[in-house]
């Protein structure tokens, strides 16, 4: 190691944070170019810091790519090659990355952070596959599309993950998106037909075997202008032709920031049920409005939010025609209702 190297990792992120060009951070020469980078990833890359660093190393990789002028960075497998570019949204445990397939179609590649969680994308894409094969064909619109599931090894450390390969979801909004833009709760009348589609797509996935497991703000996708939703993120789910290798039917994992989403069964450990997904996904809608729900929504909502399982109702068809009953009293017969996001500035 020569003098000015980055010998920890808090030197190397304050490098890389003071670097604006390729050549701030690599210099001139090629060999020490490639030597610094070496060190560098080795300090930075994720799977060293715990998943940490996973907006260093990518734009440490972007800065190296430049230097380099290297081709995109391109993954190969049975299927075919996906061409990654820099855009990458973090999850809770996996990063997703857009890329373009042979026929240029964009596609969403998701890859956990610590290569121990792979079994939660295996988990995921057992679900993905068994919607469609044991659901009701005209609610797919309702669940990402999975094209392949791959085994990936990072080039840099040599770890293997499971990797999942998604159709890319263009004009949608987390309701954690739709939460931050009505601060003041959501007008109820908007909340219903977001309510109403959430309960369809639980219907459809409780009908093919499937739970969620995690019906939280930022797996609740909606389109406001085409009024759609798709419930992603399915690495928590219980899908019932999993049972030979986890038949204990419990949520494999919670997402800590939301450990107040969760019915009791989830983190007692026991086995998980169609009321469990009711229960969180009546805690989303509840969220959403805040004081601006009516009484009979908020009525309905408690017996939805019950601590017991038992009593819990799970039926997601039941629950949304007994919805539809309580918000044609509100509101009248339905009709459109068009819904907009106020622009971020």
């Amino acid at each position: 190691m020569t003098p000015g190297d980055p010998a920890t990792l808090d030197e190397a992120l304050a490098r890389l944070g003071r670097a604006r060009t390729p050549a701030d951070l690599f210099g001139t020469d090629a060999a020490e170019a490639a030597r610094t980078y070496r060190r560098l990833a080795r300090l930075v890359h994720p799977d060293a810091t715990g998943g940490r660093t996973g907006d260093a190393f990518a734009r440490l990789t972007a800065l190296w790519r430049s230097y380099r002028r290297a081709d995109p960075v391109t993954i190969t497998t049975r299927r075919g090659a996906y061409q990654l570019d820099d855009r990458r949204v973090s999850g809770d445990l996996a990063d997703l990355f857009r890329a373009r397939d042979a026929r240029d179609d964009t596609v969403m590649i998701k890859i956990p952070r610590d290569p121990h969680d792979s079994d939660l994308l295996e988990r995921e894409a057992v679900a993905l596959r068994q919607l469609p094969a044991d659901g009701d064909g005209k609610y797919l619109a309702y669940v990402p599309r999975l094209l392949e599931s791959f085994r990936h090894r990072d080039p840099a450390t040599g770890a293997r993950r499971h990797a999942n390969v998604i159709g890319a979801l263009e004009g949608f909004h987390s309701l954690a998106e739709v939460k931050a833009a009505y601060p003041g709760g959501l007008d109820p009348r908007d909340a219903a037909w977001m309510w109403r589609r959430l309960l369809v797509g639980l219907g459809f996935a409780h009908r093919a075997g499937v739970l969620h497991g995690a019906v939280l703000p930022e797996h609740v996708l909606i389109h406001p202008g085409k009024h759609g939703l798709v419930l992603v993120d399915w690495c928590y789910s219980v899908p019932g032709c999993y049972a030979h290798t986890d038949p204990s039917g419990r949520v494999p994992a919670l997402v800590d920031r939301y450990a107040d989403h969760y019915p009791p069964e989830v983190p007692a450990r026991e086995p998980a049920s169609p009321a469990t997904d009711v229960y969180m996904a009546t805690r989303c809608m509840t969220d959403l409005m805040g004081d601006r729900a009516p009484k009979a929504l908020r009525s309905f909502a408690r017996g939805c939010l019950l601590p017991s399982q038992r009593r819990r109702p799970g039926d997601a068809w039941r629950l949304l025609a007994e919805l539809d009953e309580i918000l044609e009293r509100l509101y009248g017969p339905r009709r459109f209702r068009p819904f907009h996001l106020p622009p971020t500035s």
